[in-house]
């Protein structure tokens, strides 16, 4: 495991729930990027905050890592033009991973994996970079996960599921083994998913009716 301090970026929900991750794994978190207040999350409270993202270049590429802790809505490329934005100048992002996911010895995690609590990934799937794996969600085996993807709480991928890059399945659905989803393709929440979708294609669940 890499120890280099960690600068996480970003001050809202998905951050915290990173920041959270990283105290556990014990990494040295020695500064939170925000320009948003964060008072009112108390598990900032004692950090060193920056306001601005050049402020980041404070730090030399080689003294630490980077968490991104923005959280990723639907085909929006905020999440990934800051990562591209900050390797392009030399810097790596840290893999977080929550100390009670199960992750098989036999996956292939690459650079800027983040992986949950409780999250399980099975043995022959690869998570593509930048990836988020989110609570309790389960990779079956042989899956292979595109660049920044992310995988809502509760969510199953079965066997051999492939995606392309900027996939999002959201909360409690559902994937049979054996579909492959497109670049940018959504899956929604609750959705059981049987067949397999094309670039920047929806699937919608079965919406619920409220009197």
């Amino acid at each position: 495991m890499n120890n280099k301090p960690v600068v996480l970026i970003g001050g809202g929900g998905h951050a915290s729930v990173l920041l959270d991750i990283l105290h556990s794994n014990k990494r040295d978190v020695i500064a939170v990027v925000s320009p948003q207040d964060v008072s009112e999350r108390l598990i900032f409270s004692g950090l060193k905050i920056l306001h601005l993202d050049d402020d980041i270049f404070r730090y030399s590429s080689e003294d630490i890592e980077l968490v991104n802790g923005i959280g990723l809505i639907p085909r929006s490329s905020l999440r990934k033009n800051v990562s591209e934005f900050y390797v392009s100048h030399g810097y790596r992002f840290a893999s977080v991973i929550a100390p009670d996911a199960l992750i098989s010895k036999h996956a292939i995690l690459t650079d800027g994996v983040q992986i949950f609590s409780g999250a399980i990934v099975n043995a022959g799937t690869t998570i593509g970079r930048h990836s988020i794996i989110n609570t309790r969600a389960v990779i079956e085996h042989d899956c292979r996960l595109g660049g920044y993807s992310f995988i809502g709480p509760g969510a199953v991928l079965c066997g051999q599921v492939n995606t392309g890059e900027s996939v999002f399945v959201g909360a409690g659905s559902t994937i049979v083994p054996g579909i492959k989803l497109g670049n940018n393709s959504i899956v929604g929440a609750g959705a059981v998913l049987v067949q397999s979708l094309k670039n920047g294609q929806v699937c919608y669940p079965a919406r619920s009716v409220i009197k």
